[in-house]
């Protein structure tokens, strides 16, 4: 029988609710969030009471183990892994994708391998705990989350987000400091635990309290515990009736936790000295390993006796796994504790520690009980490091590197080491550490090459930090000390600097100016980052026509973008030449490379730029489902790819009409990138996508000056397209003028010679060239923009030429012009060009009703889902693809079924084509 928790009705309902779920085969997360001391630990333990014969796996951060990664989550999963083989069979990881399983065990340190990306091992832990949940629902509780090593963290939180019907429950107890958690689980489901109400305190210290006390006093307690239910149970225990009569201290004794977390270590310092060694130990093992423990402590000279006197003032159990009365007791024990007596426990632990089998522990174990420099420890403090960057623990590397460099007694050795967790905190996206780290490195004996790497990691931070071009200067900087010492590197640096000084853009010329004169400067390299760096610098110099066959040379071998910088200006030169083709192809490549090995920042830049290629073709679903996984990804630490998606978003919208979407987004674009150092290529997209809205609702006078606004810089892979609008929106709004400067432009464009480019150029002559070849124009422009599957530039060439046909009276030309327009566009959901399409064709003598709105169209996901399945993909790959476990896929596919009144997959490819 589980016993309700005085005051904890409402939570308990809450928790009842999900184990309700969980049995009805929905997934649920949730985050209890509470101080020290609210009952997150006693509400888990309830849960875990209530989930019967429900399956219940637990784990718990701690604070001394926050440095060793995936440490937490390999506790959690642990009994997951095991099958009728035990341990080493690994069963449970029988049913994942065979990329999947092996990155999760190369995480786990029970393989060897290439160190796999964060999405990888998080769609592995999604795919293992539905694997767990088909034999029956299973329940994930993790207490006190804010200690969770940053991978685990991480990796929990993302599958979290994607838990949908998997009959999971994973709930959070985190501890809030001020009432707020460290936002590692920002945006899940979160339950915070107030103080309890004034009756419910009462009730509960009336069990606390020894024997009667006078109300007064119940009053002080029950006023200064503050409602927090362990601070009831733990603040009169062991007080005199003369210290209770006084109260518990005055106005500046601190919150309720501190008060307890003082209480229990006034408790621990009343016992015998060997006791207190006992619980020191035990707070610093903190797998609760007993036979580690005692062997510990024997070297201590330390006996069984000792623990007595522990367990009777009710602040260990000593079991297997050996466990403190409430987390709070083990911070008391820890802090409390000399610095002598803590290098002293550590020593033990060290000496009991099976360094073969775990060296990692053991280095951690010996750096905290080294009192000094000591180049042993420092070198296997290093070794760990590497261990765990193998693992893919770059935090955790990061940690052991800042460690071995404060331990290693040589200046050129603590320079090298600093120097390395500079890297690697920055590699884990950690970048506070970076200058310190930087610094330290500086002081001691660094080479030409080392001190190069110092400027490029300092200006690489920058990048990250920073907003708009404040990082080009550093890079150039790098650049320059990288020249002559590591060309290769100098390139790859100077590319970053052109993709930092393109995104200022407008909002920073200059930086553009000075990133092309450093291009100029470097040794020419045959190398993709080379290649594609001399093309810039030539399109920055020479102008974009000179330009176009060095592009072209880039795309030409089609490279491979796996570094996100690469794959930017990889797709940055497809748009400048309009090589659709091209963007497509390196965006399918980079997005199906990142998924196979999960290379996470490579696929939050991947997706944005393929949603965009998908949008020029006109498919639009496929195009919002992945820009759905790009928000699932993640961006940058800067936000550039929030940014990115939100500027991706506003162009799909823009040509499907979207009015107020499009104006929100637009305004929030042109904020973010008008502001101080920001990002002009976000003011050029913002101009651009109210261009082709206002366009496409037919408002040319707005078209023309959004339009305007936006070619009034030539940003890259932006400039021509809006060049394109602002010829149809001089044309319409009476400009002539206006539209031939634009015309002129795309005609250079079209020398480039693609689908897009070519028919762009004969778009615009069809609009503001010579009357008696615009025919001829519209005609070529149809066709190039077929050739190239440009189907929203098609569909709308088609309706421009339509209402010129029916302008010229060939009003049956013009309405089989604009039935194409009109049903393209209405397929590919632009509705405004449709509705545009559709007045026209009224006023070529032909009525189309409006299309009307139907219950079975399928949602977004759906509709990827559906198509992938009518691929042929099974539910595994399709999952990998959208962030999904197979399970939650199959219960879309069902739903889909149930929509399109199919039975089978084999039946979705027709009912997808026929729609």
């Amino acid at each position: 029988m589980v016993v309700q928790l005085l005051g904890r009705e409402r939570e308990s309902a809450v928790l009842d609710g999900l184990l309700r779920d969980v049995r009805d085969g929905r997934s649920g997360v949730l985050v209890l969030r509470g101080e020290a001391g609210a009952g997150k630990s006693a509400l888990l333990d309830e849960l875990a009471g209530r989930a019967g014969r429900l399956r219940v796996v637990r784990a718990a951060g701690v604070e001394a183990e926050s440095e060793f990664a995936y440490s937490a989550l390999q506790r959690l999963c642990a009994p997951l892994l095991d099958g009728p083989a035990g341990p080493a069979g690994l069963d449970g990881l029988d049913g994942l994708p065979p990329v999947q399983r092996e990155a999760l065990r190369v995480a786990f340190g029970l393989s060897a391998g290439a160190a796999p990306e964060m999405l990888l091992v998080g769609m592995a832990v999604l795919g293992l705990f539905a694997e767990a949940a088909a034999a029956g629902p299973l329940v994930c509780l993790v207490d006190d989350a804010q200690w969770l090593d940053l991978m685990s963290q991480r990796i929990l939180a993302f599958v979290g987000r994607r838990l949908d019907r998997e009959s999971v429950l994973l709930v959070f107890a985190e501890r809030t400091v001020d009432g707020a958690g460290d936002g590692g689980f920002a945006g899940l489901p979160e339950l915070p635990l107030p103080g309890l109400g004034d009756a419910e305190a009462r009730a509960l210290l009336e069990r606390a309290l020894p024997g009667p006390v006078d109300a007064r006093v119940r009053d002080r307690i029950v006023g200064e515990a503050g409602g927090n239910p362990l601070a009831l149970l733990e603040l009169p225990r062991g007080l005199s009736p003369a210290e209770l009569a006084f109260g518990l201290g005055g106005p500046g004794s601190g919150p309720p936790p501190a008060r307890v977390e003082e209480g229990f270590r006034r408790r621990v310092e009343a016992l015998p000295a060997d006791s207190r060694a006992l619980l020191l130990v035990a707070a610093l093992e903190p797998v609760g390993d007993g036979p580690l423990l005692w062997h510990a402590l024997r070297l201590l000279g330390v006996g069984p006796e000792a623990a007595a006197p522990a367990e009777a003032a009710g602040l260990v159990v000593l079991g297997a796994p050996v466990r403190f009365r409430h987390p709070l007791v083990r911070s008391a024990v820890w802090r409390a504790a000399a610095p002598e007596a803590l290098r002293a426990a550590h020593r033990a632990l060290a000496g009991a520690t099976d360094g073969g089998r775990d060296p990692d522990r053991l280095a951690w174990h010996l750096a905290h009980a080294a009192a000094g420099p000591d180049e042993r420890v420092a070198a296997a403090l290093e070794d760990s490091a590497g261990r765990a960057l193998a693992r893919g623990g770059r935090a955790a590397a990061a940690g052991f590197l800042e460690r071995a460099a404060a331990l290693s007694p040589e200046p050129k050795g603590q320079a090298r080491r600093a120097l390395a967790a500079a890297a690697a905190h920055l590699s884990a996206g950690s970048t506070a550490r970076v200058p310190d780290l930087l610094a330290a490195a500086e002081l001691g004996p660094l080479d030409l090459l080392q001190q190069a790497h110092v400027h490029r990691l300092r200006a690489r931070a920058a990048a990250l930090t920073g907003r708009g071009s404040a990082a080009v200067r550093p890079l150039l900087d790098a650049v320059r000390r990288l020249d002559g010492l590591d060309p290769a590197a100098a390139r790859e640096t100077c590319l970053t600097a052109f993709g930092t000084a393109l995104r200022a853009g407008r909002c920073d010329p200059e930086a553009l100016r000075l990133v092309a004169a450093a291009a100029d400067a470097l040794p020419p390299g045959d190398e993709p980052a080379g290649v594609l760096l001399r093309a810039l610098a030539g399109w920055s110099t020479a102008g974009p026509v000179a330009a176009q066959p060095l592009l072209a040379r880039a795309l030409a071998g089609r490279p491979e973008a796996e570094d996100p910088a690469l794959l930017g200006a990889v797709v940055d030169a497809a748009a400048e030449l309009g090589d659709l083709g091209a963007w497509l192809d390196v965006t399918d490549r980079a997005v199906r490379s990142a998924r196979a090995t999960g290379a996470l920042s490579t696929l939050a830049a991947a997706l944005p730029h393929r949603a965009a290629a998908l949008g020029f073709a006109g498919r639009f679903a496929e195009a919002r489902a992945l820009l759905a996984g790009a928000a699932a990804v993640g961006g940058g630490a800067d936000g550039a790819g929030d940014a990115d998606r939100a500027a991706v978003s506003a162009l799909l919208d823009a040509q499907q009409g979207r009015e107020r979407p499009v104006l929100a987004a637009a305004e929030g674009l042109a904020r973010a990138g008008g502001s101080g150092g920001g990002s002009g290529r976000l003011v050029a997209v913002a101009a651009l996508a109210r261009a082709v809205l206002h366009n496409g609702l037919g408002a040319y006078a707005a078209a023309l000056e959004a339009a305007q606004e936006g070619a009034a810089y030539r940003d890259l892979a932006v400039y021509h397209w809006t060049c394109g609008e602002l010829v149809e929106a001089a044309v319409r709004a009476g400009r002539p003028e206006s539209a031939a400067r634009a015309r002129a432009e795309l005609a250079g464009w079209a020398r480039a010679g693609t689908p897009w480019a070519v028919g762009a150029g004969a778009l615009a002559e069809a609009l503001a060239g010579e009357p008696e070849r615009a025919e001829e124009r519209y005609r070529e422009a149809v066709d190039r923009f077929v050739r190239g599957g440009l189907g929203g530039f098609e569909a709308r060439a088609r309706l421009l030429f339509g209402e010129w046909l029916r302008r010229q009276n060939r009003r049956a030309q013009a309405r089989e012009e604009l039935r194409a327009a009109h049903g393209a566009a209405a397929t590919m959901g632009m509705a405004a060009f449709a509705e545009r399409a559709r007045r026209e064709l009224l006023a070529a003598g032909e009525t189309v009703r409006r299309p009307e709105a139907s219950e079975s169209v399928l949602t977004p996901q759906e509709a990827r889902i559906a198509r992938l399945a009518a691929d042929g993909q099974p539910n595994a790959e399709i999952g990998a693809q959208l962030f999904l476990s197979p399970r939650t896929v199959e219960w879309h596919l069902r739903k889909v079924f149930t929509k399109l009144g199919v039975a089978s997959r084999r039946e979705l490819d027709g009912v997808l084509s026929g729609g």
